[in-house]
């Protein structure tokens, strides 16, 4: 790579000035003010945090146990805790 490629040639005063007529020109955009560009906080990614968040954990089931699920399609982790939860709310009750 040549040094040409790492340098960043900023916009000449009057390119700029262009530049800044387009934006003003540009009903979808502006510029923020100081006040704007302070308050700004990041985005925040991913998904909102469930309420009942589950646990992430290594274990281990009998292969005919995860044959079993995994045979009945797409889910099958899900309906494994499905079946996990009823089998505790009859034991709690």
């Amino acid at each position: 790579m040549s040094n040409r490629a790492r340098f960043l040639e900023m916009p000449t005063p009057e390119e700029d000035a262009r530049i800044a007529l387009g934006i003003a020109c540009d009903p979808d955009t502006y510029e923020p003010s100081d006040a704007e560009i302070m308050a700004m906080r990041p985005v925040r990614k991913g998904r909102p945090a469930k309420a009942d968040r589950k646990v992430l954990l290594s274990v281990r089931y009998s292969p005919e146990v995860v044959a079993f699920f995994r045979a009945t399609g797409d889910g099958w982790q899900k309906r494994m805790d499905d079946v996990l939860r009823e089998w505790v709310a009859t034991r709690s009750a």
